[in-house]
């Protein structure tokens, strides 16, 4: 058995070398032996542990949370403006070597760098836009490493490519075609689809003339790059 996990976090690894900076996979389960930390909108620092997350089409619902003193909150994603949450298993562990070859020049200072080397998953309160409509939604952050000039959270909705799959885990491959994305300059996020990314290069990354004059070929597979370049635009 420890043979096989190690196999599956060699396999991880080497194909996190090949592809540094890579958006994080979304995480769903998450430790309930692990303390958690949430900061709630009224200021209250909040830490304790998971007891329950319940979920509708893929947005949390409610969290129940166990503090030290052995006090149980139900808290909704209104009432929290962000949340660490320790991830399970090989959520983990793919995280936390997701971190490895970081270039600290890309780091958000204002997240807990500490956390989030540990396999800790954000999540932030954050205004989406959608079908036109503006809705209040608790989001995962997968770029938290590099996300001061944008963020880009999962689309619990999203549909994804084919991957290559090591012991029922996508390895590589499996990218999903849509995100929820915001510039540092906006208040909304907004959906991009792998679908449509071409027709909206320009005006997504319209803030770097550089970045948009030299991609004569928009890849999907490339949103990564192009947010760090986006990021060092002008620098």
């Amino acid at each position: 058995m420890l043979k096989k996990f190690l196999l599956i976090a060699l396999t991880i690894f080497c194909i996190g070398e090949l592809s540094a900076q890579q958006l994080l996979s979304p995480s769903f389960t998450f430790s309930h032996k692990k303390t958690a930390y949430l900061t709630l909108t009224d200021g209250t620092e909040l830490e304790g542990i998971i007891k329950d997350i319940d979920r509708k089409k893929g947005l949390i619902k409610y969290i129940k949370i166990e503090d030290e003193t052995g006090k149980k909150h139900k808290l909704k994603p209104a009432a929290i403006v962000h949340m660490y949450l320790p991830a399970s298993g090989l959520d983990k562990l793919s995280k936390a070597i997701s971190f490895l070859k970081d270039a600290k020049k890309w780091t958000n200072q204002k997240l807990n760098q500490d956390l989030l080397h540990q396999g800790y998953v954000y999540c932030e309160n954050t205004q989406v836009l959608v079908k036109k409509k503006e809705r209040t939604m608790m989001l995962q952050l997968l770029n938290p490493e590099f996300s001061n000039e944008v963020r880009v959270y999962h689309d619990p909705k999203a549909k994804h490519t084919m991957g290559i799959g090591v012991a029922g885990i996508n390895a590589t491959g499996n990218i999903a075609k849509s995100y929820y994305v915001k510039n540092a300059d906006e208040d909304v996020a907004h959906l991009i689809k792998k679908n449509k990314y071409t027709k909206e290069f320009a005006t997504l990354w319209g803030g770097c003339d550089t970045l948009v004059q030299k991609t004569t070929d928009i890849k999907w597979r490339d949103l990564t790059q192009h947010i760090l370049d986006y990021s060092n635009c002008g620098n």
